[in-house]
C-alpha cells in the first residue's frame, strides 16, 4: 500500500480539526502489530490523517482480513 491517493485529491480536503489544507504524506498504518507505510492526505499543522472511504472499505479491509486469517 503506498500510492492510493491522487495528489490532486489530497488538495481538495481540509483538516476537520484546524481547517488547514491537507498534503499527501507518508504515514504508518498499523493493524494487529504490523505497520505499513502509506501515502495519505495529512494535515501538516496538527498531523490529522484522512483515509478515503474507498481505501478504508477496499484494500485496507482486505489486508485486515488476511492478517486476521493468519
Amino acid at each position: 500500500m503506498s500510492n492510493h491517493v491522487d495528489p490532486r485529491e489530497a488538495e481538495r480536503w481540509e483538516c476537520a480539526k484546524c481547517g488547514g489544507p491537507l498534503e499527501l504524506a507518508k504515514v504508518e498504518v498499523g493493524y494487529m502489530g504490523s505497520k505499513y507505510p502509506v501515502d495519505l492526505p495529512r494535515c501538516p499543522s496538527c498531523g490529522l490523517v484522512f483515509v478515503p472511504e474507498r481505501l478504508a472499505l477496499g484494500e485496507m479491509a482486505e489486508v485486515e482480513k488476511l492478517l486476521e486469517d493468519k
